[in-house]
């Protein structure tokens, strides 16, 4: 099965999109699948990611005009028309059987265009905000109106695989969940994580709270990604407070997921790697596309919300992880979190894959 991946990472974008295909492809290609990448060359990208992986890519030229966090359809940086023509190029003469996109600025019209020379496609997806013309559709997030979000927006005979169950994890979450001892609701450790990215510095606002005496019994770990800007202040403010540790990029946090009691982070992807591991977690969203999410998680109490990044208050933060304090309340999250997420969304989307690659073949035979 040959698989290529367009995908992009950039400073403004985050590097979430490009982190979940890139579990998805090495999940493919230990299945045996002939898997490469089609990425532009954004400031911030992670193909230097596929060179130490060793998955072949083909890169874009960059854009001439720098990205904005406003306005996911000029995420591309060039037309639809344009990234699909060069695309189509990209891929040469041997043309896959499956194309997979992550992609919010790319929707039926690039599809479109692509679709003559592909075998089926396959687009990852959460907003539900526009037409797609593709053949299977992964939005592992978890909604109140998740069966109908597509409605009208896909094609009739198009597979949706929708919710948590779906979420590409990598295969050391499922392992350490049932390596690790049953969480007895002690928090002394807490994990801060905002991503690759962190625009507004979410962990250097969460770091001044858990740096208050109030917590200062508590270890903290702080995973910063490649294109954080304010390592450096972190770093100097960090060797002030004992039982603080700062890990760089990371390809997975299910170690420190394992070892740790509570986990503050955004609400994108990383959602549900703290949930498969049973890890109760206090959510800030970082953009417009968790705000649903965060909320309908919080209306069902599997999370602490606390809203949008550029509303966050202090005392907010400081209350929720009194709240997890209470034993039984920690318990009955940390229980129903790993009841959504088992870890093995990859899996179950490769076997999609593989049955319907087979029907391609089946449909050619005389």
């Amino acid at each position: 099965m040959k698989v290529i991946f367009r995908v992009d990472a950039s400073e403004k974008m985050g590097t979430g999109h490009f982190m979940r295909c890139l579990t998805l492809a090495e999940g493919i290609r230990q299945q045996g699948g002939d898997v490469s990448f089609i990425c532009r060359e954004h400031p911030g990208n992670l193909i230097q990611l596929l060179q130490s992986t060793d998955f072949p890519h083909v890169v874009l030229p960059a854009p001439a005009t720098e990205l904005s966090l406003e306005g996911y359809t000029n995420w591309l940086g060039v037309s639809q028309t344009q990234d699909a023509e060069e695309t189509i190029q990209a891929m040469g003469a041997d043309f896959p059987d499956w194309l997979i996109a992550d992609h919010y600025a790319l929707d039926h019209t690039w599809q479109s265009k692509i679709r003559s020379v592909v075998g089926k496609i396959m687009m990852i997806d959460d907003l539900a905000n526009r037409q797609h013309d593709c053949d299977l559709l992964l939005d592992q997030n978890l909604f109140e109106n998740g069966d109908s979000r597509y409605q009208g927006k896909v094609p009739a005979d198009c597979e949706l695989c929708l919710g948590p169950a779906y979420a590409l994890l990598r295969p050391e979450y499922a392992q350490l969940l049932r390596m690790r001892a049953p969480r007895n609701g002690d928090i002394q450790r807490i994990l801060v994580f905002f991503g690759g990215s962190d625009a507004q510095d979410m962990t250097g606002l969460c770091f001044e709270v858990l740096s208050e005496d109030i917590f200062a019994s508590l270890s903290v770990d702080l995973v910063v990604g490649a294109n954080y800007l304010h390592r450096k202040k972190l770093e100097n403010k960090a060797t002030l407070r004992p039982g603080t540790r700062i890990f760089g990029f990371r390809p997975h946090l299910a170690d420190l997921m394992s070892e740790a009691d509570l986990a503050i982070g955004a609400g994108g992807a990383t959602l549900w790697e703290r949930m498969c591991m049973g890890l109760p977690s206090v959510v800030i969203s970082l953009a417009e596309n968790q705000v649903l999410l965060a909320q309908h998680l919080a209306k069902q109490q599997w999370i602490k919300y606390l809203g949008p990044a550029e509303a966050f208050q202090p005392e907010a933060l400081r209350n929720a992880i009194q709240t997890y304090g209470q034993k039984a309340e920690y318990l009955r999250i940390s229980a129903e979190n790993q009841k959504l997420c088992d870890g093995l969304g990859v899996k179950k989307i490769i076997q999609k894959l593989q049955n319907k690659s087979d029907s391609i073949y089946k449909s050619e035979e005389p």
